[in-house]
């Protein structure tokens, strides 16, 4: 008998093919972002601060095409980052035209990347990118790919690399040639809508999405690596549930009466899962984290460092609440509540304090809460809500004695 084998349909070898993919089980390199236009003291503490962070792309310049004239706004390198693996990022908008039929605006962006290139070499900040952040639509990514070989040779030799939307993968083509004329490329997967609506949770970034997209990513075969958001932003609405705005750092929004305020938030848990997947498992394209932001000191809407730590080491950050007593003069205590952990926590809604001896004579509470003086002891009650972030100290409560007095705190197991 003489078997017959069946060819397999060559559409099928393809898909096999294209499901198997080389992969690797190593820590990514992360680095942060840096994206203040001014370099203040909590700037530098930030940088100084971030250990485990294998570098910094800090903004250099930003150039508005959108209306008229372009509009340049440069951000000195500053001289701390002098030792350290830095990239310089271009931000730059979108503009009606194209590059190709705009030479002014290819010249000045030439101009703009070698004197970039030159004030670090000037400064003795050995740049190990300069990073181009262009709103480009997906119908222009050819005409953006001409613009790159030209910024490569103002910037050499320091590599050029740029910021690339998911959606740009849908023009297959366009995507390969762009990818090619450039050293490397970041791939943003946070933050790619405004919010559709004022129900449920806004999230930054969907952790499924983010997996099928740095797979896609992997499929063209260049190196690449991912931003990741540490940030958060405000959304309002009208009654109607319409967006009408946006908030991030800056100065508070005052809203009109009916206006509702929803934030948008990076999910500390979420990207911590992630972190731990890419650890065990990730394509081998894939060389790098890059998080979208540095935490400063003051920021509202941002992780801090030891979140951002957490997170990077694949772990969900988790908040502890510790009782701090202070004695400023014989006589006088002070309560103070302190986050020792590396996330988020809530502050407890009662705290006993316990006391021996007939010495108290008076004491108030602070942030929120009311003290109930009793025999030997006091309650603490706050009726509202609170948080306290990693490294937060707050003073809750003062105390008087007649003389110096031992005291001991009791914080619920499960504060709230």
């Amino acid at each position: 008998m003489k078997l017959r084998y069946r060819s397999i349909p060559f559409t099928l070898l393809f898909l096999l093919a294209a499901c198997w993919h080389p992969h690797a089980a190593a820590p990514l390199r992360q680095e942060a972002y840096i994206w203040q236009r001014s370099w203040s003291p909590a700037v530098r503490e930030a940088v100084q601060r971030a250990s485990g962070i294998s570098g910094f792309v800090v903004l250099a310049a930003e150039v508005d095409l959108r209306r008229g004239s372009p509009r340049v706004t440069r951000v000195p390198l500053d001289g701390s980052l002098k030792g350290r693996p830095v990239g310089a990022a271009l931000r730059v908008t979108s503009f009606p035209s194209r590059f190709a039929d705009e030479p002014g605006i290819v010249r000045l962006l030439q101009g703009l990347t070698r004197d970039v290139a030159a004030e670090a070499r000037a400064k003795g900040i050995a740049l190990s990118e300069i990073q181009i952040d262009y709103d480009c639509p997906e119908s222009k990514l050819d005409d953006y790919r001409g613009l790159l070989p030209i910024l490569r040779k103002a910037a050499a030799p320091v590599p050029v690399t740029f910021t690339a939307l998911p959606s740009w993968m849908r023009q297959r083509r366009a995507f390969s040639r762009l990818i090619a004329a450039a050293d490397g490329y970041v791939l943003q997967v946070h933050s790619l809508a405004p919010p559709a609506s004022s129900r449920g949770k806004i999230p930054l970034l969907k952790a499924g999405e983010a997996r099928d997209w740095i797979a896609e990513a992997a499929r063209f075969g260049r190196p690449f690596r991912v931003a990741l958001p540490t940030y958060s932003y405000l959304a309002a609405f009208d009654p109607n549930g319409k967006l009408i705005g946006l908030s991030a750092e800056g100065p508070l929004l005052s809203w009109p009466e009916g206006i509702a305020v929803r934030a948008a938030r990076s999910d500390p848990a979420i990207l911590a899962g992630l972190v731990r997947g890419w650890t065990r498992d990730h394509p081998r394209e894939l060389a790098g984290i890059l998080w979208y932001r540095l935490p400063v000191a003051g920021d509202r809407l941002n992780w801090t460092l030891p979140a951002l730590r957490a997170v990077m080491a694949g772990r969900t950050p988790r908040g502890e609440i510790r009782a701090a007593v202070r004695e400023p003069e014989p006589g006088l205590v002070e309560i103070d509540l302190v986050n020792a952990g590396d996330g988020e926590a809530a502050a407890p809604s009662a705290v006993r304090v316990r006391w021996q001896g007939e010495t108290f004579l008076a004491a108030d509470g602070l942030a929120g809460y009311r003290v109930t003086p009793g025999p030997e002891g006091a309650r603490l009650e706050r009726p509202g809500s609170g948080r306290l972030r990693p490294e937060e100290r707050r003073t809750v409560a003062w105390l008087r004695f007649a003389s110096r007095t031992e005291i001991h705190v009791e914080l619920p197991k499960n504060p709230g």
